[in-house]
């Protein structure tokens, strides 16, 4: 058992410079996912893939939009994804045996629980409509753009209201010094 850190605190201290890139690494894909939607929908408008209206849009619209961004999120997002899990997962068997042995990875489990997310991203998705004055706009004549767009705004907004709590405790947890036993 590892005496100067129990949990596995000590494994992030000790390679909080690790971590950390990989953590960048993961802001940096869900951004660049983020982008590439963002994109990918712009250009599906334009090129003529899909209406923007979605009252104009069909089955076979809606099937090739989903298997054509699927796609390029693959090919733009999930192949350098793939590639850092590579190297991550060989920066983990580097480690030595002898240093990571006496550290509990074990947490509290989950059996059941979730799906208040839907609810609140809807409730969010209306906030967002109202604030905007199309409350008494067709559903069927929002845009693509303003839909995507919408989505984005609540994402980023929803990130920001979680995440710095969120950052803060993480710091705190992490900079707090274990208890001696």
């Amino acid at each position: 058992m590892n005496a100067e850190y129990p949990d596995w605190r000590g494994l992030v201290r000790r390679h909080w410079h690790v971590i950390a890139m990989f953590a960048l690494g993961g802001i940096l894909a869900f951004a660049g996912a983020v982008y590439v939607f963002l994109w990918f929908v712009s250009n599906a408008q334009s090129s003529g893939m899909v209406p923007s209206m979605l009252g104009l849009w069909t089955m076979a619209n809606l099937v090739t939009f989903i298997v054509y961004a699927v796609l390029w999120e693959l090919l733009l997002i999930g192949v350098p994804i793939a590639i850092a899990a590579v190297i991550g997962w060989r920066w983990w068997k580097r480690i030595p045996r002898e240093e990571w042995r006496g550290y509990r990875f074990s947490g509290r489990k989950r059996t059941s629980g979730g799906g208040g997310g839907s609810l609140l991203f809807f409730v969010a998705f209306c906030i967002k409509v109202f604030v905007d004055g199309k409350r008494n706009v067709p559903i069927a004549t929002f845009t693509l753009d303003y839909v995507v767009g919408s989505i984005i705004t609540i994402l980023v907004l929803g990130l920001i209201i979680v995440g710095i709590p969120v950052t803060i405790g993480l710091a705190w947890w992490l900079s707090r010094e274990p208890k001696k036993p």
